[in-house]
């Protein structure tokens, strides 16, 4: 009986302490990474032609306030684009007063990471965009949500740019730019900036979050 029990208890033992690590790590959406930062955006609901209109009177009236003479052919356009804008009810006075408080919302949207990701392990798909090399291994790249991304195509906000710092044992021989993967590791709120080459020179990006990746994985469904 008493070696039954003791069987018993190291079985338990070995049990418990094997780590149960698919449950500790969390698979991730891009849309994950962005903290929930609810408000109302009236300029969301105007037109194209709304909003041009909208920036010719903004415009104007601010040359006009600053003092600076303004040409025929602006103040009549001003004019007319105001006229438009009163005719089809849109308070121009209005959105113009909210324009800066409306900006650094988006701003703040924009950059702001989820702090309770911080230290966690995360399993998320996305492209891969080399930017540090031993020899033909990829050791750094930026993990971005679609193809193009700060190359061909403006960047996306720092919250959906992830720098991914590979594992020496889980540096793979480079497939190009924008190759879909699966990316596991710690990931850390840690804001950067790396200068890369943009479509149109270089610049500096803006980063959310830095992963340290133990596993990188073809991408599959």
């Amino acid at each position: 009986m008493r070696r039954h029990f003791t069987r018993g208890l190291i079985l338990l033992c070995v049990l418990c302490a094997v780590p149960v690590v698919a449950s500790q790590v969390r698979q991730m959406t891009w849309d994950d990474l962005k903290p929930v930062i609810e408000f109302e955006d009236p300029f969301t609901k105007l037109t194209t032609d709304q909003l041009q209109n909208l920036s010719i009177v903004a415009r104007v009236r601010q040359m006009e306030a600053a003092g600076k003479e303004m040409g025929e052919a602006s103040l009549k356009e001003a004019a007319e684009a105001e006229a438009a804008l009163v005719k089809e009810g849109v308070d121009i006075d209005g959105l113009l007063a909210r324009r800066a408080e409306i900006r650094d919302l988006r701003e703040k949207r924009a950059t702001s990471v989820v702090g309770e990701l911080d230290g966690t392990t995360i399993r998320m798909p996305g492209f891969v965009l080399p930017i540090e090399y031993a020899g033909t291994k990829v050791t750094e790249f930026l993990l971005v949500p679609w193809v193009g991304a700060c190359i061909h195509t403006p960047p996306p906000p720092a919250n959906q740019i992830v720098h991914v710092v590979v594992n020496e044992s889980q540096a793979r021989e480079s497939k190009g730019m924008f190759a879909p993967v699966w990316v596991t590791g710690e990931m850390f709120t840690k804001a950067t900036v790396r200068n890369l080459y943009l479509k149109d020179g270089s610049g500096d990006i803006s980063i959310g979050y830095t992963l340290t990746a133990s596993l990188v994985e073809p991408y599959e469904k």
